[in-house]
């Protein structure tokens, strides 16, 4: 079998912003809050609560590519 050599890369994007509930501190993408409320604590208690927190990262991601060839996830730093 040919060694592949990585030339058709595709960037990857990168992680959305994620949003964590202050009472449940369910932790999940800003997109995935449709309604504006916690599902989990909708779901539990029936309360419809809106207070959110963004969750920070403390490092930069590094740039992700994924070979179209092989398949294989290549990271940069």
């Amino acid at each position: 079998m040919k060694p592949c050599t990585h030339i058709n890369l595709e960037l990857l994007p990168q992680e959305k912003t994620k949003m964590r509930c202050r009472y449940c501190h369910l932790t999940l993408a800003s997109e995935d809050l449709q309604d504006g409320f916690c599902p989990e604590c909708f779901e539990t208690s029936g309360n419809k609560r809106y207070e959110f927190e963004e969750v920070k990262r403390l490092d930069e991601p590094p740039a992700r590519y994924r070979c179209d060839d092989c398949g294989v996830i290549i990271s940069s730093k």
